[in-house]
């Protein structure tokens, strides 16, 4: 059995960094690598250097979902300067859901707590769960299922809890 060659490994995270990529998967020569950096809070624009934070975790498969008729752009009353954004932390496809079948992740009006996942973007045939970093409702998604995302690009808009509200 084959040892773990810290050079190659050290350049498969290179690579990752270079490409930004989430997650990396490989077999083959009688061994299987998977690569998958810890989820960072998306809305604060920081990412970890590519050696750190890594955490083996299963690959999801994915295809398109379907939002509810207007859903996509649907917005509530409110300021979107008053909003907390996510945005995309790399290019890809935006799905809003697991299968075609399933239900979104989030709807304009879901609660959602840190660590919830909120949709998925496939890059290179992975898919990379795209999680909040907050507490509070969606009052926006500026993205519709399917679409392409930007690295960058602002997907939901989230209105925060205060802390004394539950």
């Amino acid at each position: 059995m084959r040892g773990v060659d810290l050079a190659e490994t050290e350049r498969l995270l290179a690579f990752m960094e270079e490409h930004q990529l989430e997650e990396f998967e490989f077999e083959g020569g009688g061994y299987r690598i998977r690569l998958k950096k810890r989820p960072t809070p998306v809305g604060l624009g920081a990412r970890p250097a590519a050696g750190e934070s890594l955490a083996p975790s299963p690959v999801h498969a994915a295809a398109p979902a379907h939002f509810p008729a207007g859903a996509a752009h649907a917005v509530e009353a409110g300021k979107a300067e008053d909003l907390h954004i996510i945005k995309s932390p790399i290019v890809g496809t935006f799905y809003a859901a697991a299968s075609p079948e399933a239900a979104p992740f989030v709807t304009v009006g879901a609660a959602v707590e840190p660590g919830q996942v909120l949709c998925i973007i496939e890059a290179m045939k992975l898919m990379n769960e795209i999680e909040s970093d907050v507490a509070g409702e969606i009052a926006k998604v500026f993205v519709s299922n399917g679409s392409p995302v930007e690295y960058g690009e602002s997907l939901f808009g989230i209105r925060v809890l205060s802390r004394g509200r539950k």
